[in-house]
């Protein structure tokens, strides 16, 4: 009867361990990935056009938002470790965690004030609550990662780890189906997406609770005496220092940790930078990135449990580096994915159609045609401006501060027919222009029918890449002979990462749970997350970089050499020998706070 309690009481600590994941899911997905970004963008560009000016510098929508990101992962990472000394020494974790959960979620709820406060104050409500989320989940999931270690043995860290990422993935994809049902069923009522902000920090508050009431403090034999904030800061410092300088004795655990962060900043990259890869280099719609992450969500779920039985048949090490190994080959098919060449007049940017009656041509854009460039001194909007009265466009009313042109569309986004004046004199000028462009035209009817133009960076238009001959030859020989679109290219792409995605995450983490001793799991998921914070700034440094060397497709090749990396450092790591270490050193610190209790 005894062992049967102890396994109850396992099993509900593993479940309040899961339920954290299962919440904190819903800020991951619906806030970060799916919604904020393009909500945040339009709060700007509301408040201030294009850019702002700060420290003397212009700023963008991205730019403003990717700093918030950063500076918010580089707190975490810098005062990590030193809390994490600290709650090794205390029982505090599990305070700790509610503490931050409780900062991250209420300013995930109060982002729902954002369009209310007013134009000028509304964006950049938006971005503090958005930046003091980040502080709270990032920070939370340094003492949640330290629990890890409490819940069970090594043999049982893979299944607990991927069960936790399992329902991560499960809890946030069930309430992005709900928020996106509610965006897309009722466009355009103001209150969805506050609406979306607020339930999302509801969502992660509200099971969180499961948490706290189900996973104990881990049991510490003599705890430090409380201290001064002060005396506690000297302390944690000092430990962090002699753990840095004494490196050797931990020699195994810190080479994984290097090796752990080349390969996840690769992965974490790929995931976070798929998105703008897919919008701005494949063409794909805004919808089919949605269904993309739902379909990741999903796959990613059960795909975690099923890397739990590969572990437990190969090791948490042979598995985690199949799983990197396969991530390679993602990477690769990724960079071989191309839309179909365009072949119908439906299908090109600018339609020409010839009207017979009024003798003109009347022209229309796409939907979901890319937006013209709006800054006035932008080669885009010149090209623009130069050929208003050939091109399909209206006034910016959205840009303040002088004249801009974009397309012409309706408030729901519908596309309004523009008469333009063409000839054979003016579509030759256009024509000769769309070697720096990225749109592309077809005339239907009258003098000028069958005419068509492509820019050079348009993302039918390969050839000119460095690896470009490898989406073009995988566009003849595979994509176009099967009319796999780019949207069925990408979801294919979905499936596969998602399958790898809560794997390869999960075991990584079980993996370093292994060869933390008990004693300072937090001190050392410190710096897990130390790693991988920094870890984040580094993959899309690289992205950017050899983007505006090359193109996108070199850098996402480039990303994929840091997994490669990675993986081949892992080869090297001694499981076995740092888990020795681990409980060593636990027998070490325990045999001290016996002698001084």
């Amino acid at each position: 009867m005894e062992g049967a309690e102890v396994s109850v009481d396992k099993d509900q600590r593993v479940r309040g361990y899961c339920a954290y994941d299962w919440g904190k899911s819903a800020f991951e997905t619906s806030v970060t990935t799916a919604i904020f970004p393009a909500w945040f963008a339009y709060l700007f560009a509301e408040a201030n056009g294009i850019s702002t000016k700060m420290l003397g510098s212009e700023w963008t929508a991205d730019a403003m938002y990717s700093a918030a990101v950063m500076i918010g992962a580089l707190l975490v990472a810098i005062c990590a470790p030193s809390l994490g000394v600290i709650a090794d020494r205390r029982m505090i974790k599990i305070w700790w965690l509610k503490i931050l959960t409780w900062l991250g979620a209420v300013s995930c709820v109060l982002l729902a004030l954002s369009p209310y406060l007013g134009v000028s104050a509304g964006w950049i409500w938006a971005l503090i609550m958005f930046m003091m989320a980040n502080v709270g989940l990032n920070g939370a999931g340094v003492f949640y990662n330290a629990l890890l270690p409490h819940m069970g043995d090594e043999s049982e860290m893979d299944s607990i780890s991927n069960k936790a990422f399992a329902a991560g993935y499960l809890g946030g994809g069930l309430l992005l189906v709900v928020h996106l049902a509610l965006v897309i069923g009722l466009e355009g009522q103001s209150w969805v997406i506050p609406f979306a902000m607020a339930t999302s920090g509801l969502w992660w508050l509200g099971f969180a609770q499961m948490t706290f009431r189900m996973v104990p403090e881990p049991h510490i034999e003599n705890e430090m005496d409380p201290m001064g904030v002060v005396a506690s800061t000297k302390m944690a410092l000092g430990e962090v220092k002699a753990t840095l300088s004494d490196i050797k004795s931990f020699r195994t655990l810190f080479f994984y940790m290097l090796a752990y962060f080349c390969f996840i900043d690769g992965i974490n990259s790929v995931t976070a930078l798929a998105g703008v890869f897919g919008i701005v280099v494949l063409g794909l719609t805004t919808t089919g990135l949605i269904l993309t992450i739902l379909i990741i969500q999903f796959v990613a779920a059960p795909a975690a449990i099923g890397f739990t039985k590969l572990a437990e048949k190969w090791g948490t090490k042979k598995a985690l580096q199949f799983s990197l190994v396969c991530w390679c080959f993602v990477i690769v098919g990724a960079l071989s994915f191309a839309p179909l060449e365009l072949e119908n007049h439906e299908e090109y940017d600018v339609q020409y159609s010839w009207d017979e009656g009024n003798g003109t041509y009347t022209a229309i854009a796409r939907e979901g045609v890319n937006p013209i460039a709006a800054l006035p001194d932008d080669d885009e909007q010149q090209w623009a401006l130069t050929y208003e009265e050939a091109l399909p466009v209206q006034k910016n009313a959205k840009y303040k501060l002088g004249y801009a042109v974009e397309w012409a569309f309706d408030d729901e986004g519908k596309s309004i027919p523009v008469v333009v004046n063409l000839s054979a004199a003016s579509l030759a000028s256009l024509e000769a222009t769309m070697d720096e462009s990225r749109f592309s035209y077809s005339v239907e009817g009258g003098e000028l029918a069958n005419s068509t133009g492509l820019g050079v960076n348009h993302p039918t238009s390969l050839g000119d890449g460095m690896l470009d001959f490898i989406p073009e030859t995988a566009r003849n020989l595979v994509w176009a002979p099967l009319g796999m679109t780019v949207f069925f290219q990408f979801l294919l792409l979905g499936v596969f990462a998602g399958a790898l995605l809560g794997g390869s995450q999960g075991l990584a983490r079980s993996m370093f749970g292994q060869m933390v001793p008990e004693t300072r799991s937090a001190e050392f998921f410190g710096f897990f997350g130390f790693f991988g914070k920094v870890a984040a700034l580094l993959g899309p440094l690289i992205y950017s970089v050899m983007t505006v060397w090359f193109d996108s497709r070199v850098g996402i090749f480039a990303i994929s050499l840091l997994i490669v990396a990675g993986a081949i450092m892992l080869r090297k790591v001694d499981v076995e020998d740092g888990i020795a270490v681990a409980r060593a050193e636990d027998e070490r610190n325990r045999q001290m706070d016996a002698a001084t209790a």
